[in-house]
């Protein structure tokens, strides 16, 4: 049965045409209990979504609806190891990398095995272990990957605080761009540099690229050897990894079972385990794990990724909110936006549904954002009285790694400020009397009010984590990927491939040949023609 057709489905399109003008401030003015009601806590995290267009029958509609689209059955389906990435005919089981509940006993042996060499090798790293071609100890890492082989290990790493044993550099290089790559490398030794190039398919592109040049800058300076002592490979296959030069040792392994935007569990999160230490690494899988027991136990009404996907369908699909804004009051947090902008994009931004029919409804929102306190001085503005209806995630942590309290409740304060004014918005009336109070007189009154109302009822969620540290960032991460499944079930559109990312690809290589040096183009359209050949006029390039 079409999604559109289930009961629940209709239940939420009445109730949301019903909705319209109610305002959240109304909901808390008649429900003096409506925060308890309306928030849920496990693994150190407080999920308050008490702040949206939401309502007991509301609440409950949805609820039906998730059982109506058998959710539960689906995530027991992921977690069995089930093939439920179907336009791919695998299994998704990044999970089973940070859990013993394995779906069968060769892959918790395969997983062990990996960490126990992730383990191995960080240690050697962070102890003075690992050398170079000329004997001297590596200092810095820099680590070649894009997409999900890049934006979680950096945005793990960059998350947790330093340690005293952090002894070694971590680089990261993702943009095909060579000036990053060229401008990092002019400043490092090569006899003391390792290079972690993270591939599943060791084919890559923009990865396989960096890696060439990071080779040829090594050799430029070394004999063939040094390959083997210099650079490390996370991939699928191993047999391309080696006829690039890399070792059996140097070799990490990573499974078709594993998304890129969901990696950062595997090997693929080797530069955290080199960077914040293994026990870190290791605190992150844990809290991650007690998110997935919460995420397979809980009833859907007191299940943390559960009901944050039930409240995003609602403000998405039925309230036509399409934009979420990712808000983390943390400067640690601060590359967090990009790394949920991917890892929900590009597994929900479809439109064709399980059956390959073009979807009447709205899926994934646009997701965008950086931490608050930019935020408030770059776009806040629009938030408040923009002409989009924006939802809003604002993450903070209760208890701050810096030293001074004064500047975390500085953070605490503006971060629930902001979210209090984005519902009850300011009134034309308030402003007016504000604007009276102030000694204006009634003319300039009602040429400036309009200017300062803010017409509030913006729906946002509040995460507080404990501490941010690795077991609480792990629960935060896995937290997100379960709301991303959850609402793939629901919109039924599978998740777990990424074609769109693909045709662009494809489409750059063939064109690569045009962008050189030559004659003029003209077997495209009229527009790319002549960019082609305006670049071919200008370019410096012989």
């Amino acid at each position: 049965m079409s999604r559109n057709n289930l009961k629940g489905w209709q239940q939420l399109e009445t109730m949301a045409a019903a909705s319209e003008g109610k305002q959240i401030k109304a909901l808390f003015a008649n429900d003096s209990e409506r925060f308890a009601n309306y928030h849920l806590a496990h693994s150190g995290i407080l999920f308050d979504y008490s702040k949206n267009r939401i309502s007991d029958d509301v609440k409950a509609a949805l609820v039906q609806l998730a059982r109506e689209c058998e959710v539960e059955a689906w995530r027991d389906a992921m977690f069995a190891g089930d093939k439920i990435n179907r336009t791919e005919g695998r299994s998704v089981l990044h999970t089973a990398l940070r859990s013993d509940h394995c779906p069968n006993q060769a892959i918790g042996q395969q997983v062990q095995e990996e960490l126990d060499h992730i383990r191995s090798f960080s240690e050697r790293a962070r102890s003075g272990q690992l050398f170079g071609y000329s004997g001297q100890v590596i200092t810095d890492v820099v680590c070649l990957g894009v997409g999900g082989s890049n934006l979680g290990p950096e945005m793990v790493t960059e998350a947790l605080p330093s340690q005293p044993g952090d002894t070694v550099k971590l680089h990261y290089i993702s943009s095909v761009d060579a000036v990053p790559l060229e401008h990092l490398l002019a400043g490092l030794s090569a006899a003391t540099t390792l290079f972690i190039v993270a591939s599943k398919t060791f084919t890559t592109t923009e990865t396989l690229l960096n890696a060439a040049a990071a080779k040829r800058w090594l050799l430029s300076e070394a004999p063939e050897t040094a390959i083997a002592l210099h650079f490390v490979a996370v991939t699928e296959d191993t047999d391309k990894a080696a006829s690039f030069g890399i070792t059996p040792d140097y070799c990490f392994r990573i499974w078709d079972w594993v998304g890129g935007r969901f990696s950062l569990w595997s090997a693929i999160g080797l530069p955290i385990a080199i960077g914040r230490g293994y026990s870190a690494f290791e605190s992150l899988l844990s809290g991650a794990s007690a998110m997935d027991e919460h995420f397979r136990s809980a009833d859907i009404a007191q299940n943390i990724p559960m009901m944050m996907a039930l409240v995003g369908v609602w403000n998405t699909t039925f309230l036509n909110i399409n934009t979420l804004a990712i808000l983390p009051y943390d400067q640690q947090l601060h590359q967090l936006p990009s790394y949920l902008q991917q890892a929900e994009m590009e597994s929900n931004g479809k439109s064709v549904n399980w059956q390959g029919e073009h979807i009447q409804y709205n899926t994934c929102p646009i997701l965008w954002g950086q931490t608050g306190i930019n935020g408030q001085h770059a776009f806040y503005q629009l938030l408040h009285q923009g002409s989009h209806d924006v939802a809003s995630d604002f993450i903070v942590s209760a208890n701050s790694c810096a030293q001074s309290d004064i500047h975390h409740q500085h953070l605490l304060a503006n971060c629930f400020a902001q979210s209090q004014a984005l519902m009850n918005g300011v009134g034309e009336e308030e402003v007016k009397r504000e604007l009276l109070a102030n000694g204006l007189n009634n003319n300039e009154i009602e040429q400036l009010a309009p200017h300062k109302v803010h017409a509030g009822n913006r729906p946002t969620n509040t995460l507080i984590i404990d501490t941010l540290d690795a077991f609480h960032l792990g629960a935060l991460i896995a937290l997100y990927e379960h709301k991303i499944f959850v609402q793939g079930i629901i919109w039924e559109i599978y998740s777990f491939d990424q074609w769109g990312v693909q045709l662009g690809k494809l489409l750059a290589t063939n064109m690569l040949g045009d962008v050189q040096p030559g004659s003029a183009v003209d077997r495209y359209d009229s527009s790319t023609n002549g960019l082609l050949n305006h670049i071919k006029s200008v370019s410096h390039s012989e």
